[in-house]
């Protein structure tokens, strides 16, 4: 079908519920930038409900639209996608793809209310006058909206887009003046219609008109502009409508007393939670060897006396007449700063501030005794009280910037002319934000669409001889986009953490991980585009999407809300691009890592993998040919350093931390147990060892004994890997192999691989080891295994969905 230049195509989609909506829309070019509807021309639309299939649908329901309209995805102008509120599954399903859609075929990508949506669907079915939209939000709850619809269109009765509980929405409504006018919609009636009938309501939409629709998506989106302008179109900037944190950060915001900042309603992650590296969390017994020498080295010719481990240990007793509450920072495991106090009635005395040399003026003092003051708030305190030396300027300063006064000296308490200047707050302290932690700022402004690249003949030859393929892997909190050439070369590898978001909640906390997936994706494959650009020297631009190969993604295995975001967004990308989509198993991606380091490695050998969530061992008798000749029964090796480190009160991640600890501790201290070491029995169990570490914690610090954290790290470490040795020899004998390699996270223990090494090396076995930054989740690993996907023309359709239990 042909399409004038004063045209614009568009095409709209949503999966914020069931419905899965989707329509391809005409509309004059001037009418489209003022958001004029007028001359809107609905040429193919296919709204269907396709409850948890919609990853599956998606991308195959609108390329079949779009040739039902008589076009193909290079005639779009624009992209409108639903932004929710909904299924918080379905409607990143609807925005990855549609950024992936955006990205590849280079056009703008604009957001809609799906509230709106349902609203424009009631218009489109003729409803007029007062109406509510109840839409489902689970867990006894809806997404209430109101509004007025006459024939000139719709009116939003409300400021912004919230999560309410269905009761309180019927008890709400019931006591409006217009209640009895009041027409009801949205599919939370589905599920709580009852609850609305009951109250009285009798007026409801017809039951086809709940849901949003294609066509409502681009009638709320030119709405929305014709009121405020069209948004910048860039896909890196749209992001789901979310009304509420995850529930373990609603859990810790309510710990703290804090309230969400403006950008975690935009982005539905609190920012201000994350320790944005430096972690803050309640101190434990394990924290008190260290406590004590970061007070030495605090208070190094100070008239105080520093305090010993064992008065530390003895603020945790349970025998403490008086409650107590003690904060530490720390970085990386180490740690930089203390704080601490004591209820004495309705004051919470100060006991102690530390924080390391190198570590001050970052905000860190503050930070903790922020902390300390919220639990003398909740422990029923209205004042603050210290001491602090007399010229003492530094603390002095900082103490009264938190509202701290003088309230008295007391002479001679620090020693002979070393006076304690008393300082005295009411609570809440002041606690600006200080400098060291600014808010985050929004993504950079850029232009979009991007300007077409300007390439030479020969650089177009060069890029069409070298079939970059770009992949991306998102399985767990790392998103990570890396484009390989033919030859194997790494021309881009790019990684986005998420470190800082889960550590204060000791592990990945899903939901974080999936909504970071979605905010981060698009500016990553962006870097990795405009790296692989500079690596082959092309002077005019990034490299294009439709200049890729193909395009890789990790399917599986992983967490599914983490999977989705990337497996969407590849989906998209491959059509928007017009290339080849490759599906990857993140397992197998851990082994071909080793192909990074050692190119000329070939089966048969025999590979282990220890990870996060995958402790296995693999028999790979050739390339895709994998016996697992045994697997863990509980715990992963990566999951049990994690937890013997939440246990100690190390933070997170506990894998490098541990090693570090465990460089000056003595393997052989502690007698933990090996699980599962018999001949022939290949599989792993980490549990009871875990159990047995935790127990001795508890039995150290009942008896009051300060435990040597590095005997106790090296100790465990030791019956960690000395299993991992054992059962990797005998497969060895066993098969025949004189190959030995190792992936995932824990493979980047330098006492794992050294032990590895050394003891398979007596034995006449080649140790392969992957590369220090491919061993924890990585995208180079993944291009890797799409790179000889490719070669042998193993491609993926497009209705294929994140498998987390994906196997080897």
């Amino acid at each position: 079908m042909e399409k004038t230049t004063r045209q614009r195509l568009i095409a709209s989609i949503d999966t914020s519920t069931d419905m899965l909506a989707c329509a391809i829309a005409r509309i004059d070019e001037d009418a489209f930038a003022r958001g004029d509807a007028s001359s809107l021309e609905i040429l193919a639309s296919r709204d269907h409900l396709c409850r948890r299939r919609a990853n599956v649908e998606l991308v195959l329901t609108l390329r079949d639209v779009l040739a039902e309209a008589g076009y193909a995805v290079e005639d779009l102008d624009a992209l409108i996608v639903g932004r929710g509120p909904g299924s918080f599954t379905g409607v990143r399903i609807g925005i990855s793809t549609a950024k992936g859609l955006a990205c590849g075929a280079n056009v703008p990508l604009y957001g809609a209310s799906t509230l709106d949506a349902t609203a424009w669907t009631a218009w489109r079915g003729g409803v007029r006058g007062l109406v509510g939209i109840a839409a489902d939000a689970m867990r006894g709850e809806v997404y209430p909206a109101l509004y007025r619809i006459d024939d000139a269109g719709i009116e939003r009765l409300f400021d912004r887009e919230r999560v309410v509980k269905a009761a309180a929405v019927v008890d709400t409504w019931l006591n409006m003046p217009e209640a009895g006018e009041l027409q009801l919609s949205g599919d939370g009636l589905k599920r709580y219609g009852a609850r609305f009938r009951e109250a009285g309501f009798a007026r409801f939409v017809e039951e086809g008109l709940w849901h949003p629709t294609g066509e409502g998506l681009v009638r709320a989106a030119l709405q929305a502009a014709a009121e405020r302008g069209w948004d910048d179109g860039d896909p890196a900037l749209v992001l789901p409508i979310y009304t509420r944190l995850s529930d373990a950060e609603e859990n810790e915001r309510r710990r703290l007393g804090t309230a969400p900042s403006a950008r975690s309603e935009v982005t539905g992650v609190a920012d201000e939670l994350a320790g944005r590296h430096l972690q803050i969390r309640p101190m434990g017994a394990a924290d008190a060897e260290a406590a004590a020498s970061l007070e030495a080295t605090c208070f190094a010719g100070a008239a105080h006396t520093p305090w010993t481990p064992g008065q530390f240990l003895s603020e945790f007793s349970e025998d403490a007449a008086v409650p107590r509450t003690w904060w530490v920072a720390h970085d990386d495991g180490e740690l930089a700063g203390i704080a601490g106090g004591m209820v004495v009635e309705h004051d919470i005395e100060i006991l102690d501030v530390a924080v390391a040399p190198e570590r001050r003026r970052q905000g860190i003092a503050r930070k903790l005794l922020s902390h300390v003051s919220y639990d003398a708030q909740m422990l029923g305190c209205t004042s603050a009280s210290l001491e602090v030396e007399a010229g003492n300027d530094a603390a002095i300063a900082l103490y009264a910037s938190l509202g701290f006064m003088e309230a008295g000296r007391r002479r001679g308490y620090y020693g002979p002319s070393k006076d304690a200047i008393v300082m005295t707050a009411q609570l809440p302290l002041a606690l600006p934000v200080d400098a060291a932690s600014p808010e985050p700022t929004s993504a950079a402004m850029r232009a979009w669409p991007v300007p077409a690249a300007r390439r030479s003949a020969d650089e177009r030859a060069l890029v069409e001889r070298l079939k970059p393929v770009l992949a991306i892997e998102s399985s767990c909190d790392e998103t990570a986009v890396a484009i390989i050439d033919a030859d194997g070369r790494m021309l881009a590898n790019q990684v986005s953490t998420q470190i800082d978001f889960h550590a204060r909640f000791g592990g990945v906390v899903p939901e974080i991980a999936s909504r970071k997936h979605v905010e981060v994706i698009v500016g990553v494959v962006d870097a990795a585009l405009e790296e692989a650009a500079s690596t082959l020297g092309l002077a005019g631009g990034a490299l294009e999407p439709c200049e890729l190969a193909a395009v890789g993604v990790t399917q599986g295995p992983g967490l599914v809300g983490a999977l989705v975001v990337g497996v969407a967004f590849a989906k998209g990308f491959s059509l928007g691009a017009g290339v080849p989509l490759i599906a990857v198993n993140h397992l197998e991606g851990h082994l071909f890592a080793n192909l990074l380091a050692q190119p000329d490695l070939k089966p048969p050998f025999i590979f282990t993998l220890v990870s996060g969530g995958h402790t296995m061992l693999v028999h790979v008798r050739d390339w895709g040919d994998y016996q697992v000749l045994g697997e863990t029964l509980d715990d992963a090796v990566g999951e049990a350093f994690d937890k013997v480190a939440k246990a100690l009160g190390l933070g997170y991640p506990g894998g490098p931390i541990i090693s570090r600890l465990a460089e000056t501790g003595d393997p052989k201290a502690i007698d933990f147990p090996r699980a599962l070491n018999r001949k022939g029995d290949y599989r792993f169990s980490l549990s009871g060892l875990k159990t047995a570490v935790v127990n001795y914690i508890e039995q150290e610090t009942a008896a009051g004994r300060v435990i040597h954290l590095p005997d106790l790290a090296a100790s465990f470490e030791a019956a960690v890997f000395d299993v991992q040795y054992k059962k990797a020899w005998n497969a060895l004998r066993d098969t025949g192999a004189r190959e030995y390699c190792i992936g995932g996270g824990v493979a980047a223990n330098p006492h794992l691989r050294e032990m590895m090494t050394r003891k398979l090396g007596r034995q006449g076995v080649r140790v392969t080891l992957p590369p220090q930054g491919a061993c924890t989740d990585n995208a180079a690993m993944i291009a890797e295994v799409a790179r000889r996907k490719f070669d042998r023309g193993e491609f993926s359709a497009l209705d294929i969905d994140a498998d987390p239990n994906m196997t080897l």
